[in-house]
């Protein structure tokens, strides 16, 4: 992200003799003594499962056992925030700090690429010897610098985009024996989604063992998120849940507490359950159980209420004398995850400006050296900022919404949060002297994290980490991606379009391919698409009738025929270094104007 900030990525990862250290806490453990060896991390994050949607927090249809029985072996923390959507809340956890203020504040329009600045959990491990995976999902950018490879992680299996049949994803992907992209190229893996990632994080301990080496794993389902295709076995308990829009979903969080179990037992197993430090939770409210069991919450996922961003997370370590089931009623964030980690795991490069606090004193006990704060969080999903946006100002007693999608500040309301869980009475008349030091708060964290709002996170061209790159539609920036951000809307051939802002790494000739399917499919750019399998998704694949393809880049416009039966239509220019923007698109015989909604760049 272009920045101006005077500490750059680049120096906080190497200071690590400079004293930076994840809390001012002691590093001494408790009594039960340090471990002879560094803790291993496995971080579970589950997709669209929100508090209510677990049996061991009150759900009366579901069925969680290995998620019930790691509650009962956690610590709880019942008052856990994210971001409302996805990106914003995988950014906040991966690096500690405020999503705005680093370049993700939405999960398409090319505002879920996280900025090269920020410096991720992943790297904080590695720096100190850890091997690093991603399996699953990333959604913090498909292309250089922003996969999970360029950001800490030695391998990473990983869906495209946001999920499971998003526009960034395999094409024909449905759940079951799908390709992921494995450290930047596709490869193909049998059977369900969900089991695959799970087998995968199990392979890799299994590795690191072998090899001695301590290890973080970053298991991010896509599960559940749409779309809900689950294994028929596992939603065929949910088909008449009254309430449930798709049985799916429930079978895809029934699936996922099956391989916890098988996750667990492997770690018991391998004797590497003492000393693994073990975190479940969840990237946002529920994305379709709120009307069966919301936990007495109000809202869902994307709402600034309650149950928009209230997550379960439960931390287990038995090595670290965190073994039986106890509450954590605290206020606490996402921020707070890599303070944690850089504490408990003695992480002395945890980079810079980090906006959450070390939960050693939560953990242990030492609640008197934790100190009251207030933490915000918005849902923005919109191509630039806009203040007071489905915003929340909490702290432990009370919570300040603004529940508008324009930010208008004189809609604000008040709840007592202790008294008034369910969000239901409005007391920002009784309290004006609370609301208003809400607003001062809110005031000084907008500055912080607005300061670079005007300012875009590039995709890097020409890298000899990544030629040729693969550009896709749901990083268009303006109105565009809204309507071609998942194959579905591929399939049905929107007439929608924007640009990608990019830049150039290096001077030469550089050769654009134009596409409306990519090129795993070599279909040409007029033909209709017939999956070539059974699958889930059945949105006709349609001819568009394009009969010429334009590109503009920096001095370059031109307009080309589009040939009978041409798969590509193919631009070459000379670029200069540096940072520019691209916009390509397909016209029918009409004029109806329509992006390339896959583009294939590479330096010659």
């Amino acid at each position: 992200m272009e920045t101006s900030r005077n500490i750059t990525r680049r120096d906080a990862l190497g200071l690590l003799a400079g004293g930076i250290v994840a809390s001012s806490a002691s590093s001494a453990f408790p009594s039960v003594g340090k471990p002879a060896k560094k803790p291993n991390v496995v971080f579970v994050l589950m997709d669209d499962v929100g508090y209510g949607d677990l049996a061991c927090l009150g759900n009366p249809v579901i069925k969680t056992p290995n998620i019930d029985a790691l509650w009962g072996k956690s610590a709880r923390f019942t008052d856990f925030h994210v971001s409302p959507t996805c990106s914003p809340s995988r950014c906040s956890l991966m690096t500690g700090r405020h999503c705005n203020e680093v370049g993700v504040w939405h999960t398409i329009h090319g505002r879920n690429l996280l900025s090269p600045d920020a410096v991720t959990l992943a790297e904080c491990f590695k720096s100190q010897g850890y091997r690093t995976a991603n399996y699953g999902k990333w959604h913090l950018g498909d292309n250089y610098p922003c996969r999970p490879q360029d950001r800490g992680f030695d391998d990473a299996v990983v869906c495209g985009g946001g999920g499971i049949w998003q526009a960034p994803d395999y094409f024909g992907n449905d759940d079951v024996d799908d390709s992921y992209i494995h450290n930047g190229k596709f490869e193909k893996y049998r059977g369900f989604s969900t089991d695959i990632f799970f087998q995968l994080t199990m392979d890799f301990i299994a590795d690191a063992k072998k090899n001695d080496a301590p290890f973080f794993v970053y298991l991010a389902t896509p599960a559940a998120h749409e779309p809900v295709w689950a294994k028929e076995k596992d939603a065929a308990p949910y088909e008449s849940v009254a309430g449930l829009p798709h049985a799916g979903f429930y079978g895809m969080i029934a699936n996922i507490d099956e391989n916890l179990g098988r996750l667990v037992r492997f770690l018991e197993d391998q004797q590497l359950a003492e000393n693994t430090i073990l975190i479940f939770s969840s990237d946002n409210g529920t994305g379709e159980g709120d009307q069966v069991f919301n936990a007495g919450m109000r809202g869902s996922k994307s709402a600034a209420y309650e149950g928009g961003h209230r997550v379960p997370l439960f931390f287990h370590w038995p090595g670290g004398g965190i073994a039986k089931g106890r509450d954590i009623s605290t206020l606490t964030a996402h921020i707070d995850l890599l303070p944690t980690l850089a504490d408990l795991c003695d992480l002395k490069n945890r980079g810079h400006d980090i906006d959450g606090e070390s939960w050693r004193p939560l953990l242990y006990g030492d609640n008197d050296r934790w100190a009251d704060r207030t933490i915000v969080i918005d849902s923005q999903r919109e191509e630039n900022l806009v203040k007071w946006k489905d915003t929340v100002v909490m702290t432990q007693q009370w919570r300040l919404v603004n529940p508008t999608p324009h930010g208008n500040p004189n809609r604000l309301e008040l709840y007592d949060i202790a008294r008034d869980p369910g969000q239901q009475e409005n007391v920002a008349a009784q309290h004006p002297d609370v609301v208003n030091a809400l607003k001062a708060a809110y005031e000084t964290w907008w500055k912080q994290v607005s300061a670079d709002g005007d300012e875009y996170v590039r995709i890097v061209i020409g890298s000899d980490r990544e030629n040729p790159t693969r550009l896709n539609c749901m990083d268009w920036h303006g109105d565009g991606s809204d309507m071609a951000n998942n194959q579905s809307q591929i399939r049905s051939g929107p007439f929608a379009n924007g640009f990608w802002v990019l830049d150039v790494s290096r001077a030469g000739r550089y050769r654009f391919e134009l596409r409306r399917w990519p090129r795993e499919l070599d279909l040409p750019i007029n033909a209709e698409y017939h999956d070539p399998k059974p699958n889930r998704e059945k949105t006709p694949g349609i001819s568009i009738g394009a009969k010429q393809a334009g590109i503009i880049i920096c001095e370059f416009n031109q307009i080309k025929p589009v040939p009978a039966d041409a798969k590509f239509v193919e631009f070459e220019m000379q670029l200069d270094k540096g940072p520019t923007s691209l916009l390509t698109a397909f016209y029918d015989d009409v004029l109806n104007e329509r992006g390339a909604y896959y583009v294939y760049v590479e330096r010659k």
